[in-house]
């Protein structure tokens, strides 16, 4: 079923931007964006963005008394914490995501996330909407996938 049909509200730009979703974007500017946070706010010699931006963007702003009563559902915040416009992963839980991982898990069917240990984007758009807050196994398998063909 379209969610959006081609004539839809993501057609036109919006009378008000939304600082909290509704981002509609190619894969190809999506790479350029991760490839600028990845060079520390660089992209392709050009500063867009300050180091110290950077840093706060992508390095959990969240205090442990508000991850204790904040998230979708109990256990949201033990093992990711929230920078400025992205999630942050704090406690490596699973075979993908090391500490300091960060990105974004869009419920219209985006994940993209920036590993620095790694030095590893990953950028995978299905445009299926999320039936849940936790993200669909697509995404959990292309991750796992991702990581176990890195090699040492």
């Amino acid at each position: 079923m379209v969610y959006d049909p081609p004539t839809g509200q993501w057609s036109a730009p919006p009378a008000f931007p939304s600082g909290a979703g509704g981002l509609v974007s190619t894969v190809g500017d999506y790479a350029t964006f991760a490839a600028m946070l990845a060079g520390d706010g660089t992209y392709r010699g050009v500063r867009v963005l300050s180091r110290a931006s950077v840093s706060l963007m992508t390095s959990d702003q969240l205090p442990a008394e508000v991850k204790a009563v904040s998230g979708l559902m109990p256990g949201d915040f033990d093992d990711m914490g929230w920078g400025f416009g992205m999630s942050v992963v704090t406690r490596r839980t699973q075979l993908y995501d090391s500490v300091g991982t960060y990105g974004w898990n869009g419920g219209l069917g985006t994940t993209w996330i920036n590993d620095p240990a790694e030095d590893l984007t990953l950028i995978l758009m299905t445009q299926r909407a999320w039936t849940s807050h936790l993200p669909p196994a697509i995404c959990r398998d292309f991750l796992t996938t991702a990581y176990q063909a890195l090699e040492d």
